[in-house]
């Protein structure tokens, strides 16, 4: 049975998009049939993953707003078992048009009810806020997978997060658990990072995985080729990192 995780944090560049793209890589290469769903206007996933936000015909949008299937929307990528819904900027007027849509939270999860066993896993790319399209990410997720930077503040609006995919447990989707937190933009010469590290791992009380995902030139540059670091530099650092996260949520089921 497919699990669905969606990745959020409201925070913007805390390394979201990265570790969806990478971590997705990685759960494919190992044979693990997975799709990523690109539910951010600004449409990073897409582009990083290979696929031109220009000349995108149909989207996540239209899962939303016109309940396309989500089948009818997948495009390949260069990796294989890997595929993409990709985002368009049309993604930005979704939830101004949602707003008075019966049921408007379950759009997603309706869409991603026909995919029919033909994926293992469902990676969810949120936008960085909590506003309806993030919504209807939880509502669809079996969890909810969060990247924190270890840097300063890495805990501002955390509690935030928790407290609404715990309201979005109680109102929408009981199924809905975190997965776990992955700490990002590790900088192992700092004492900041691993004060930070220390921090989160005792805040988050044991959901927080073991690897982290260091700061890495690598990984910065692999989106602009459009190739998650597997493909891009496969004996990097960043690589390596999101290998053994893969392993790690492989792990964790």
């Amino acid at each position: 049975m497919v699990r669905v995780t969606a990745c959020t944090n409201q925070k913007g560049g805390v390394g979201k998009t990265t570790t969806v793209i990478n971590l997705a890589a990685y759960l494919a290469l190992s044979g693990t049939r997975t799709l990523v769903i690109d539910l951010d206007p600004q449409g990073n996933a897409t582009s990083g993953l290979g696929v031109d936000r220009r000349a995108v015909e149909r989207s996540s949008y239209e899962a939303l707003v016109d309940r396309i299937p989500i089948s009818e929307l997948i495009v390949s990528t260069a990796v294989e078992d890997l595929d993409l819904v990709p985002s368009a900027p049309a993604l930005s007027g979704a939830e101004v048009e949602l707003v008075g849509v019966m049921a408007r939270e379950r759009r997603l999860a309706a869409s991603l009810a026909e995919l029919n066993g033909r994926y293992d896993r469902v990676l969810i790319d949120c936008p960085p806020s909590l506003g309806l399209l993030t919504l209807n990410a939880l509502t669809a997720a079996d969890g909810v997978l969060i990247p924190i930077q270890t840097e300063y503040y890495a805990l501002e609006g955390l509690s935030q997060l928790v407290n609404t995919i715990q309201r979005v447990r109680e109102g929408l989707n009981p199924r809905l658990e975190i997965e776990g937190v992955v700490l990002t933009m590790y900088d192992a010469r700092t004492r900041l990072s691993a004060q930070v590290a220390t921090e989160v791992r005792r805040h988050m009380n044991g959901s927080v995985y073991q690897t982290v995902v260091p700061r890495s030139v690598r990984l910065s540059e692999a989106p602009s080729h459009g190739l998650p670091i597997a493909l891009y530099d496969p004996a990097s650092r960043g690589a390596t990192a999101y290998r053994e996260l893969a392993g790690e949520v492989t792990a964790r089921g």
